[in-house]
């Protein structure tokens, strides 16, 4: 007669993180990372004579720990539902690595010492515009992705302030050419977030997020909604020139690099599938870094 050996369940541990690795993840270092790129480009557009780099670095720290603010207290307003996303729930706090009491000083201490030093070092209308950023994230944004598909275009206007932010720490005041940075950003963000919600629909519908594609099945809204946002950021993209912020070799580069995009957003709306989903993301994560790369290489001084 055989015997079977008794099998013993053991609870999965959380593997071991650096406390580096720990505060990357609270601060969402790549988010944040590209949020210290747009204020970087929006200073250097906006700067009229020369760079101020003293000014520059102060922009830059000062947008930074506000962001880093932000992205942790956002974890921690979204903590519950991170745990019902498998994208999610490795995070500091789902994972228990870190305490909901620990975040919120971090985050807290972050976001008053950010708005502070910009209000100090650099200018109260940059800091303004950082208290704008965070409430709104924060507090229109994170609460009505559980309420309404209209999340992801509200939550595009935090995310396209960081250059225009940038532009007043250079300037001290907003004009067309800041808000033409801006408007880029916010068109940028809206078929680069419908790209990842497909590919993640089933994780977002099952930690209770009301995206798009969660409430649209057949994907034909969001492949027009994709679509018709990449169409409206080619000639928003133009506008630098038009402004006679950037020369005409920005110009023809954006041009180019919008139609590509488009292009990708019109294969996505046709076949709505995830590897045409992921294209679209790809390719919207090699736009913008060139489109600013333009930018910044043919501005006029």
């Amino acid at each position: 007669m055989k015997v079977s050996a008794p099998v013993i369940e053991v609870a999965a541990v959380p593997a071991e993180k650096s406390h580096f690795a720990l505060f990357s993840e609270l601060v969402k270092a790549r988010l944040t990372a590209l949020v210290v790129l747009t204020t970087l480009v929006g200073f250097y557009a906006g700067s009229p004579r020369g760079i101020d780099y003293a000014l520059m670095i102060h922009a830059v720290l000062g947008t930074a720990l506000v962001a880093c603010g932000a992205a942790a207290l956002n974890q921690l307003l979204e903590r519950e539902h991170d745990r019902g996303m498998r994208r999610t729930e490795d995070r500091p706090l789902p994972s228990g690595r870190m305490t909901p009491d620990t975040v919120l000083i971090v985050g807290g201490l972050c976001t008053a010492a950010g708005l502070i030093y910009l209000a100090l070092a650099v200018n109260l209308l940059t800091s303004l515009l950082g208290a704008v950023t965070w409430v709104s994230y924060l507090f229109v944004y994170t609460p009505l992705k559980r309420i309404t598909t209209l999340n992801t275009v509200i939550g595009a206007i935090p995310g396209a302030i960081p250059p225009l932010m940038g532009w007043t720490a250079a300037r001290g005041q907003i004009d067309l050419g800041g808000w033409a940075l801006f408007a880029i950003l916010f068109f940028w963000q809206l078929p680069h977030f419908l790209a990842i919600a497909w590919m993640y629909r089933e994780d977002y519908e099952r930690a209770g997020f009301v995206m798009l594609p969660v409430v649209d099945p057949d994907g034909a809204r969001t492949g027009r909604q994709a679509l018709s946002h990449c169409l409206g950021l080619l000639p928003v993209s133009l506008a630098p020139t038009v402004l006679n912020v950037t020369g005409v070799i920005y110009f023809f580069g954006a041009l180019v690099l919008g139609i590509t995009f488009a292009w990708s957003a019109f294969q996505f709306s046709r076949k709505l599938d995830r590897p045409s989903a992921r294209r679209l993301f790809f390719v919207s994560i090699i736009y913008l870094p060139l489109l600013l790369g333009l930018l910044v290489f043919d501005r006029l001084k």
